[in-house]
């Protein structure tokens, strides 16, 4: 492509009378706004460490009570988008949040779709639109754009969970608020854990709505699904499974989608190279994860950000399976037609 002019080889008189107008000219910026090949991602390929972040949250629940806070919320921000902009990627904001036992995370909706993964402790439970979903290591809970949701804590332990939210583009669409509510009346009817098996209440099963008709998925069934994977010698490929709607089969969520990996003791695993950042937090276990030339070992709980067409290798040579959640933007590039796989040395 031919170098185009810059602004520099614009006369001040001419540049002035354009920002008098509110106009500026496009070619000066073209390359920047459509670069040739792929994009230029702000996302940079970042680490979180549990280790890091465990003592801090924690001390964070000493200096400020849950009702001064409402959520209490470590952000994990990639230094990319600026600290400040309390962005993981241009889609995806990520947060470790803490609730101490005898709390209570009041009620409230907000446009932003979210999701729970349970890093450690137990006793703590989420109420989503009347749905109790109790919180254990590894589970998955969802608490969809719009619907009623709260933390409570009957435990004795601190409980952890990392929050994944679509914040970021809610924010930039200018569409992001939340409200206020009342602690919700539990619904016990109709638990979706029936889907696990296959089955469901008729009445329950049998709705005009079905768009989040599960909000728990308990690490447990994920783990046993990956395990019957890996024994299944007609499988080829990953060892990986994604969250989805039981009822159609679609991503569990509209924009941010979900998956579990496992990688086996002294396996390696080359990801595509795809057009969609990605988030990769240890679920247990330990990896190397090689991301374009950068390496970097996670354990239990620690969380990397790579950013859209990265090469990422998963490299376990312990003598343990690793399991890891994946989050990334893979729905709403679908449903705007630009997702793409490449092969991983192109351009």
């Amino acid at each position: 492509m031919e170098e185009l002019a810059t602004l520099a080889d614009l006369p001040t008189r001419y540049l002035g009378e354009l920002e008098k107008s509110n106009l500026v000219p496009l070619w000066p910026s073209l390359r920047n706004v459509l670069p040739p090949h792929q994009p230029m991602p702000q996302t940079v390929t970042t680490t979180w460490y549990f280790k890091d972040i465990k003592p801090l949250l924690l001390e964070a629940g000493e200096l400020t009570p849950i009702e001064k806070a409402e959520r209490r919320v470590l952000v994990l921000a990639n230094p990319g988008h600026g600290l400040e902009n309390m962005k993981a990627s241009s889609v995806i904001y990520l947060g470790m949040q803490l609730l101490l036992p005898k709390e209570w995370a009041p009620s409230h909706r907000h446009t932003p779709n979210a999701v729970r993964l349970i890093v450690e402790g137990e006793g703590a439970y989420t109420t989503v639109d009347g749905q109790k979903c109790m919180m254990e290591h590894g589970d998955l809970i969802l608490t969809p754009s719009g619907l009623w949701h709260e933390h409570g804590h009957d435990g004795d332990d601190p409980v952890i969970w990392l929050d994944v939210l679509d914040l970021p583009l809610m924010y930039y669409m200018e569409a992001s608020y939340v409200e206020g509510g009342d602690l919700q009346n539990v619904n016990s009817a109709g638990h979706a854990h029936y889907y696990g098996k296959g089955i469901a209440a008729t009445p329950y099963f049998i709705r005009e709505n079905s768009a989040y008709p599960m909000m728990r998925y308990a690490w447990k069934d994920t783990q046993k699904v990956l395990h019957d994977l890996a024994q299944d010698s007609q499988y080829q490929g990953p060892i990986q499974v994604s969250y989805i709607n039981p009822e159609t089969g679609k991503d569990c969520q509209n924009i941010i989608g979900y998956s579990a990996l496992m990688v086996r003791p002294n396996e390696t695993v080359k990801l595509p190279s795809r057009s969609v950042a990605q988030v990769f937090h240890i679920i247990d276990g330990q990896i190397n994860i090689k991301i374009d030339d950068q390496n970097f070992q996670l354990n239990k709980a620690d969380t990397s950000c790579a950013a859209c067409f990265s090469h990422i290798d998963l490299i376990n040579t312990s003598d343990h399976a690793c399991y890891i959640f994946i989050a990334d933007e893979a729905p709403l590039q679908r449903k705007l037609g630009v997702y793409s796989v490449r092969e991983r040395h192109a351009f």
